[in-house]
């Protein structure tokens, strides 16, 4: 993370705030008419009055309920522009555990006390999403418990990066707070080691792999404060603190180096999750309107429907990619022949990152030309290679500001190719070829994360706004490019919606992996073969997702669950609607509700 942003495609954790929107306007109830009775005036405006006060009840504990969150915690708040407690760095120790489930019980409490059922749709889904998002952290905190195997959780450098380059103050002011913070560093790490109990390897080469990231982030942190205008004093205690931090984070790698030896040895914890915990994460990450193991089943029908359309496009396109070579009778090589050909059309290394901010213009251009969505040209986007201490995870992520600072910049996160082989240089290239760049950058940027997350906050519910789906928001990423093809970007060419399928099959196949790894058992090899062969994805691509997969947990099923359910919603609205169905409309109308789970928008929207 960098900025006070929360990264889309990064892992998501309790008490971790996605940013997302919603409505929440004010009904408006005329005055009984004057010929009407006076005692069937005050009988119909009793119900209303009822409902009006509460839904108000449920506002002003929202609103109390945000305030209490984020004195708790400092860096949820952060995550979403709120930056009075940024000086104060959780330490994450049983006490602030013990903390955060007494604040659980105290909300779970309060908000169980309202009456869902007469509130209006609007509020009552907030209550929903608020009670969701209780019992999901306490679950995370008590059943899930990956503070204790994930090393890689521990991690100061994303809030010091938000607030050092969030023009929220004055950068003295800003390099203050970090002054204050950054003290309480060392303390944190110690925390992190009394936490760490039987983890996992993955995570803790991964927490080991990152560390180099944050202590660059505290070097470029010190530089800023020495070369700021900063009393002789401050540059001082920086010098002073910036050693102990960095102290503290080699420290907890060297250990964690440690640990790792001791794993190979006497064996780590599983990576997979198994089916119960899979279970309850899915339906509280994901709130589908379907279980885990249905979503996986539909997930394989559609495969089989993609492979279908992807056959017929081969051969369409055989005899111009192939030339007189023979066609095979197997569909999956035939598809693989003609993917793997069209692949060697792709940018050259040094322009992968260039041209990313070449085609950002363009997809502008064309979602208003066509008439797909209302852009705002105010909203900045940045596109620049991914900080090094967020690397590992994901190539490419957006980073959207929170609700509470709408206005700051938007980054699309773009990690280079510079340090790898021309081997894998030239696996990434052909996985990201000529048209598949041009809908990676539809997915993260426009119509996709980048537009989605402008319109989230924009809404008058903070609650949806906040408390964001993954599902909706990755959902929506990959519906932009069903959007963008259907509009006829990329002149419905069959090369265009070979690869578009290619790819489209790739969230499909995201959902098929995660279950199949975490609940059926999957084996790195079947899983290559799955990603390879039966998914014509690159050897290189196939490594990272695979690695991905080990790291993550049912976020890789959040593509193809939003997807799916808002292709589901589109086409119900088109057969309720009929002729006063208008594309731009439901667009407009379904981002309205904010990044609420499909489910939701659905009931919003009838």
């Amino acid at each position: 993370m960098t900025k006070n942003k929360v990264v889309i495609a990064a892992l998501m954790m309790a008490f971790t705030m996605a940013p997302a929107i919603a409505a929440k306007k004010t009904q408006k109830h005329g005055k009984a008419a004057a010929s009407a009775s006076k005692k069937k005036a005050v009988a119909a405006a009793a119900p209303v009055a009822a409902e009006n006060s509460r839904d108000r009840a449920m506002n002003t504990l929202s609103g109390q309920f945000l305030t209490a969150l984020w004195r708790l915690d400092p860096e949820a708040a952060i995550s979403v522009g709120k930056y009075d407690g940024a000086a104060n760095l959780t330490i994450p120790d049983a006490a602030n555990r013990q903390a955060r489930l007494a604040f659980i019980d105290e909300w779970t409490d309060k908000f169980g006390k309202l009456d869902g059922s007469k509130m209006s749709p609007k509020q009552r889904t907030d209550l929903a999403l608020v009670t969701n998002k209780l019992q999901s952290d306490r679950w995370y905190l008590t059943t899930f418990r990956d503070f204790e195997w994930n090393p890689a959780e521990y991690n100061v450098a994303g809030t010091i990066d938000f607030i050092l380059n969030t023009e929220y103050a004055s950068q003295p002011q800003r390099l203050r707070t970090l002054l204050k913070r950054i003290a309480s560093v060392p303390q944190y790490y110690a925390a992190a080691r009394a936490n760490i109990n039987h983890p996992t390897r993955e995570h803790t080469q991964l927490a080991i792999a990152q560390s180099a990231g944050v202590l660059s982030v505290l070097d470029d942190l010190n530089k800023t404060a020495q070369a700021s205008i900063l009393t002789p004093t401050e540059k001082q205690l920086y010098n002073v603190r910036i050693t102990a931090a960095k102290t503290a984070v080699q420290g907890y790698a060297s250990w964690l180096g440690e640990q790792d030896a001791l794993l190979a040895q006497n064996g780590a914890r599983s990576f997979r999750i198994g089916k119960e915990l899979y279970d309850q994460k899915f339906a509280y990450d994901i709130q589908a309107g379907v279980t885990a193991e249905q979503m996986y089943q539909k997930a394989l029908d559609e495969r089989e429907k993609l492979l279908t359309h992807m056959d017929s496009l081969s051969d369409e396109l055989w005899s111009k990619t192939m030339g007189d070579t023979p066609k095979p009778a197997d569909r999956t090589a035939k598809i693989g022949m003609v993917i793997d050909k069209l692949s060697s059309n792709h940018v050259a290394p040094a322009d992968f990152v260039p041209e990313i901010r070449r085609q950002i213009p363009e997809l502008q251009a064309w979602v208003t030309s066509h008439n797909l969505l209302t852009m705002d040209p105010k909203k900045p986007l940045v596109v620049r290679e991914t900080p090094a201490y967020q690397r590992g995870v994901a190539g490419a992520s957006i980073e959207a500001p929170g609700p509470y600072r709408p206005q700051d910049r938007t980054y699309y996160n773009v990690t280079p190719l510079d340090g790898e082989t021309p081997e894998q240089q030239e696996s990434s290239l052909r996985e990201y070829n000529h048209w598949i760049l041009q809908i990676l950058n539809i997915h993260e940027a426009i119509p996709g994360h980048y537009t989605q997350l402008i319109y989230a906050n924009k809404s008058p519910s903070l609650i949806k706004s906040i408390f964001g789906n993954g599902a909706m928001v990755e959902g929506w990423a990959v519906y932009g490019e069903r959007m963008m093809l259907e509009s006829g970007y990329g002149d419905n060419a069959p090369e265009m919606w070979l690869m578009y399928s290619k790819w489209n099959l790739r969230s499909v196949t995201n959902t098929i992996l995660d279950y199949s790894v975490h609940v059926l058992g999957m084996t790195e090899e079947q899983a290559l073969d799955l990603l390879t062969r039966q998914a014509f994805q690159t050897p290189r691509e196939a490594k990272e997702k695979w690695r991905r997969v080990q790291l993550s947990s049912v976020q890789l099923t959040s593509y193809f669950s939003g997807f799916s359910e808002i292709m589901d919603l589109r086409e119900e609205r088109k057969q309720a609607l009929g002729s006063k169905f208008v594309l731009k409309d439901f667009h407009e109308q379904f981002l309205s509700y904010g990044s609420a789970p499909v489910k939701v928008i659905k009931e919003l929207m009838q």
